[in-house]
């Protein structure tokens, strides 16, 4: 039997989009490696994607249109149909709909797929030739992207591979080795080399296990110690004053609000002691180079956009930004913005509407609003009703018997079980794709491995033949996935290249700012109006919420999965076992509670069962519910976004995952 190799992209909502060896042998697929030739891959792959075989062959896989024959509140019940069928009867709805107003019909996607062909290139033109409603893509980085944004002018960050020279890493909001295992092989180097490694988190994370130091913040106040090591800066004369000067703006107001906030203030508000704020900014300094990893656990809470400002500006005030192994990462997507076509989704076909946006964050409540409703969605890429906050809201909005629910899915998702539709579409190995960035500076292109199974089709097959359906009739819906492909992108990117060697490198500075030239307006960083803002709930900002729901809850991803993805991957849900709610010794005693009991996180909003794990990964007063389960194969029927809200951020509207009180007791 011949075998044979494709070269592919990993299309997950991962940093390190990670470059694919498939080796094939006869038509069927075997395994899937990271390419050893690829710089930011240099042959690892994460677990989770080298599983990713058993997720495409997997047994459960939908490979065939089905409808829906039961109520939505009942156990879900399916018949399979013909493609023609299903699109027949989902064009003649959607047209109804769009007769009396095409703002009522709502797509709902995200990151199931970062690629931009699969992603929104057909599905967007669709959208906007219909006029439908549009979709503010919040749920997971809009405050921290905001933020950097305000900051920087942009999204954009140092080279991942130059923390292999820094002499301090802070790692702060991130579990990197479970989320960003590449960025962890150069940390790790330097380490090696002699680099002090300082990990803040409010939960002991592996990561944190690998570092030299541990700093537990309460979640939320990640600004304030900013803050508080930017008043030590102050204080001891650890600044750059030439790079201030000359590539900051903003500075007086800045430091007079820092000078507001002495290491006991901070500690206080932080949870931690003085001498280990005062120890962060000695540190932070008088090292150079010294560089921050910021990932975005920590900007989903209320101050999280100004707390991604704060944060940001301090490698701008010890000039850290001078040395190529020196500033910051939080996200590098922004490099690429030059090079993306922004008519790549045909904006133009709006011809002058501007449809209503609706928050994705917010879906639960824009489902239930009954002034102007939601008459239909259409999702991809996603998976709602798992990942959404404040899911009971969610659950409740997707049971309306009007509403129509269109699903393009690998699996019965918590979100597909209510869907009146849920057609069939390809994974990673069965379709081409081409993908940018936010952990590195590489366009990659992704090959199809293997025909699609069944009836899968790619999501921008689906598109197409739904928009002929609809009778749109422009040309731009002939347009091939390789037409697709050679439009997403200027002439610098060489699709040529991307087909032989599989990426190609974006010309971006070894030392981006060091000399300034931030993307503002003034070409400085900006410091302006950037402050703390606390949480919506905690003891000193909501205290009789407080008294009523002492523990903050904070959600970060179980190690083996990526938000809801291989979930239900068996392999994968094996080592998981189950929901998991981790619990400081002292706050599981205080509640008679031991370990490996069935236990209940509760609060205003839902009731969360997982099984307790009595763990030093919780500090006092926090408790971690891992997540992103599907509901249905959570211990009662939920999930974490049982009892998380949908109030949102102070920039970028994104939701607060992570400030969420609750109480826990026996289940």
């Amino acid at each position: 039997m011949s075998t044979r190799t494709v070269l592919g992209a990993c299309p997950h909502d991962c940093p390190d989009t990670c470059a694919l060896q498939v080796t094939v042998e006869g038509e069927r697929v075997i395994k899937v490696q990271g390419r050893a030739e690829h710089p930011n891959t240099h042959g690892a792959l994460c677990t989770k994607v080298s599983r990713y075989p058993e997720r495409t062959y997997h047994p459960d896989r939908v490979l065939h249109p089905l409808k829906r024959v039961s109520k939505k509140t009942e156990a879900p019940a399916f018949v399979q149909v013909s493609w023609a069928e299903a699109l027949a009867d989902i064009a003649a709805r959607l047209q109804a709909i769009a007769a009396r107003d095409p703002q009522r019909i709502q797509p709902y996607s995200y990151a199931g797929t970062m690629g931009l062909i699969q992603g929104e290139a057909m599905a967007g033109r669709l959208w906007n030739a219909l006029g439908a409603a549009r979709l503010d893509r919040t749920i997971c980085a809009s405050a921290g992207g905001a933020g950097l944004a305000a900051t920087y002018g942009h999204k954009l960050g140092m080279h991942t591979r130059h923390f292999a020279g820094a002499k301090l890493i802070v790692i702060w909001g991130s579990n990197s080795i479970a989320s960003n295992l590449h960025f962890w092989t150069y940390a790790n180097q330097a380490k090696r080399e002699g680099a002090k490694l300082i990990c803040i988190d409010p939960r002991k994370t592996e990561t944190a296990d690998k570092c030299h130091q541990h700093i537990a913040v309460l979640p939320g106040t990640d600004g304030a110690l900013a803050l508080g090591v930017m008043h030590e800066l102050i204080t001891h004369g650890w600044l750059d004053r030439a790079y201030i000067d000359a590539h900051v703006e903003g500075w007086d107001e800045l430091r007079e609000k820092a000078l507001a906030w002495p290491p006991e203030r901070v500690a206080a508000e932080c949870g931690i002691t003085a001498d280990e704020v005062r120890g962060l900014a000695r540190d932070y300094g008088t090292t150079q180079p010294a560089a921050i990893r910021l990932n975005y656990g920590m900007q989903r809470v209320r101050g999280g956009g100004n707390a991604v400002r704060l944060v940001a500006l301090l490698p701008c005030l010890t000039g850290a930004w001078r040395h190529e192994s020196g500033g910051l990462l939080l996200s590098a997507s922004g490099w690429f913005a030059p090079y993306k076509n922004p008519a790549l989704e045909r904006p133009d076909l709006l011809a002058g509407r501007t449809p209503r946006m609706v928050n994705m964050s917010t879906i639960g409540d824009a489902l239930l609003h009954t002034d102007e409703p939601i008459e239909a969605v259409v999702v991809y890429n996603s998976n709602p009703v798992a990942v959404a906050p404040e899911s009971p809201k969610v659950v409740k909005g997707f049971q309306r018997e009007d509403l129509f629910t269109v699903v393009l899915e690998h699996f019965m998702t918590d979100t597909a079980d209510l869907a009146d539709y849920v057609l069939p579409a390809t994974t990673q190995l069965e379709h081409l794709d081409v993908h940018t960035s936010y952990g590195h500076t590489d366009v990659l292109m992704n090959q199809p491995a293997i025909a699609p199974l069944g009836e899968a089709k790619p999501n921008t097959q689906i598109f197409r033949e739904l928009a002929a359906a609809l009778g749109l009739t422009d040309s731009c819906f002939a347009d091939t996935d390789e037409q697709l492909a050679a439009q997403a992108f200027t002439a610098e990117i060489d699709l040529n290249l991307l087909r032989t060697q599989g990426w190609q490198p974006l010309p971006i500075p070894e030392a981006p700012f060091a000399h300034g030239g931030f993307r503002t307006p003034s070409g400085r960083a900006s410091a302006v109006g950037a402050d703390y803002v606390p949480n919506y709930e905690s003891a000193t900002s909501a205290p009789e919420l407080a008294a009523r729901y002492p523990l903050a809850m904070i959600s970060p991803p179980a190690r083996n999965f990526l938000n809801s993805s291989f979930v239900n991957v068996k392999s994968l849900r094996d080592i998981e076992r189950e929901p998991i709610l981790e619990m400081h010794a002292d706050d599981a005693a205080a509640r008679g509670l031991v370990d490996g009991a069935r236990v209940a996180a509760f609060n205003d909003r839902g009731r969360y069962v997982a099984t307790l794990k009595v763990s030093p990964r919780a500090r006092p007063g926090v408790v971690n519910g891992l997540g992103v389960w599907w509901r249905k194969l959570g211990l009662d029927g939920t999930n974490v976004n049982e009892v998380t809200h949908q109030r949102l951020t102070d920039l970028g509207e994104a939701p607060a995952f992570y400030d969420c009180l609750v109480q826990v007791q026996a289940a």
